[in-house]
C-alpha cells in the first residue's frame, strides 16, 4: 500500500500540481519566446537611450530607461495574455502614459531665480521610452527599433542645429 504525504490535510500532489497551475500563464515554448523577446528588447532599446543620457551626465541614465521599457511592456504584455480586449487595454496605455508623466515630473527641476528650467528632455525621453516599451509589448518590434532611432537622432543632431542659448529645456550642456 502507497503511503500519501499530507501537510495539512493536503497531499504533496495537490499542493505540487497547484504550484504547477500557478505557474502555467506560459503555455508553450513559442509563447515563451515571444515574451523573452519583447522584454529583452524592451530592455535593450531602453538601454540604448539611457545610455546616450547617463554619457550627457542627466539625472535618468542606462537603469532608468530599462525600467521604464522593460516595465511598460509588462503593462501591455499582461493584459494581451489574458485576452483583455483592446479597448480595455487602451486604460492601461493611458494609466501607463499618465505613471511616467509623473515620473519624468520628477526629473524637472525649477530654479526661479535663474529663471531656468531644467530636466525637461529628461522627462521627454522618460515618456519617449515608456512609448518604446509599450509599442515592444505590443509586438510592433520594427517601430520600436525605428523610434528609438529617432529618438537618438533628435538627442544627438538637434542640439547641433539650434543654437545652445535658444533651448527651453534648460539642457545647454547637451552637445
Amino acid at each position: 500500500m502507497r503511503r500519501r504525504l499530507l501537510w495539512k490535510g493536503k497531499s504533496v500532489q495537490e499542493i505540487w500540481s497547484t504550484l504547477i497551475s500557478e505557474f502555467s500563464d506560459i503555455p508553450d515554448l513559442p509563447t515563451m519566446t515571444r515574451i523573452v523577446v519583447r522584454l529583452m528588447l524592451a530592455a535593450l532599446l531602453g538601454g540604448i537611450i539611457g545610455y546616450e543620457r547617463e554619457r550627457k551626465a542627466r539625472s535618468a541614465g542606462v537603469r532608468t530607461h530599462m525600467l521604464v521599457a522593460v516595465g511598460s511592456a509588462l503593462f501591455v504584455l499582461g493584459p494581451t495574455q489574458t485576452g483583455m480586449d483592446v479597448s480595455d487595454l487602451s486604460r492601461v496605455l493611458q494609466g501607463i502614459v499618465q505613471g511616467v508623466g509623473f515620473l519624468g515630473a520628477g526629473a524637472i527641476i525649477v530654479r526661479a531665480g535663474q529663471h531656468k528650467v531644467e530636466g525637461l528632455t529628461t522627462a521627454a525621453n522618460i515618456w519617449a521610452t515608456a512609448g518604446i516599451g509599450i509599442v515592444v509589448g505590443l509586438g510592433l518590434e520594427a517601430t520600436a527599433v525605428l523610434s528609438t532611432i529617432i529618438v537618438l537622432i533628435i538627442l544627438a543632431a538637434v542640439p547641433f542645429i539650434l543654437p545652445a542659448a535658444g533651448t527651453d529645456d534648460g539642457d545647454q550642456n547637451e552637445r
